[in-house]
């Protein structure tokens, strides 16, 4: 029997028969790219859809919040934590399925992008090559468009399932779904769920060169030594924005333990104990710095958790 004062999430996350795994007062430092971030309430890993359902409908029955995330790689958590559930996807989000017929693969959206990379190569696949070394899950590199101005991984997109408290499943075709520069028309409580990919066979000496030139690229430009986000601000239109923050004489700027990278002004590095408090003030003062200098209000990629 449930004591009178147990909630109702906390009774689904008590019930033998709920399909995942719950953490309470779980340190996001340990499931963000940067190592920085305070205790979730609960940090929950749903294993089926049937599971994510029940978690959704509970959470918004209770009027608790809740984000569902993937492994963290644009995501910055306050120190103080986040009073909600940290949602993230289990068991049967993280299969990868190739349809010969259709020149598709059927992914979950728990599946690290860098594995259909890799499976696409494995079978002489194009169409994933610009994606290499991208670290985030498939579902975040859809929620974002993860990609260049050039390629980017919803113009790959046949279907779309997403999950939703108010709508229930949809699946929905990829030209249904707006893609921007690294935006997409998601809305914030659809939580995607699985996805349809097209590719073509290619020569795999095109693929692999294809891929071992993005990874050049990557390596050469970005500070993957040490903990990051990723790409802070999005480009504006006609502009590179890791260009304007260099020129505006930023590179190398420090707030506490975090800094703007000295291999590309774009990404906010953590040099060992940056808090997340160092992170946003040092993003907001390139904000006021680069409007100052050029009059351009830039727009953060980074998604942000549990700040007042």
């Amino acid at each position: 029997m449930t004591a009178r004062h147990t909630s109702a999430l906390e009774a689904l996350l008590v019930d033998d028969g709920f399909d995942g795994d719950v953490y309470p007062a779980e340190p996001m430092a340990r499931h963000t790219m940067y190592r920085i971030g305070g205790p979730a309430r609960f940090y929950v890993q749903v294993h089926s859809v049937g599971a994510l359902k029940r978690l959704i409908a509970v959470c918004d029955a209770s009027a608790v919040p809740w984000e569902a995330i993937g492994r963290g790689s644009n995501l910055l958590v306050a120190d103080e934590g986040y009073s909600g559930v940290v949602i993230t996807l289990g068991r049967d989000f993280r299969t990868c399925r190739y349809d010969e017929d259709t020149h598709c693969f059927c992914v979950g959206a728990g599946v690290p992008l860098s594995s259909v990379v890799q499976e696409a190569f494995r079978r002489s696949l194009a169409g994933f090559e610009f994606a290499v070394g991208t670290p985030g899950t498939v579902g975040g590199a859809l929620r974002m468009n993860a990609g260049s101005r050039e390629e980017w991984i919803g113009s790959r997109v046949v279907s779309v399932t997403t999950l939703s408290p108010e709508t229930g499943l949809v699946r929905r075709d990829g030209d249904k779904i707006g893609w921007g520069y690294r935006t997409s028309s998601f809305r914030p409580d659809e939580v995607i769920v699985e996805c349809e990919l097209s590719v073509e066979p290619a020569d795999p000496f095109f693929i692999r060169g294809k891929m071992e030139a993005s990874h050049a690229r990557r390596k050469k430009s970005q500070p993957l030594s040490l903990p990051s986000c990723g790409s802070v601000f999005r480009n504006p239109e006609g502009a590179s924005v890791g260009a304007l923050i260099e020129e505006a004489g930023l590179k190398g700027l420090a707030v506490g333990g975090a800094q703007v990278s000295d291999v590309h002004a774009n990404f906010i590095v953590n040099t060992g104990d940056a808090t997340a408090r160092d992170v946003l003030e040092l993003i907001n003062l390139v904000k006021t710095k680069v409007y100052e200098t050029y009059g351009i209000e830039l727009q953060p990629e980074v998604r942000f958790l549990g700040f007042a």
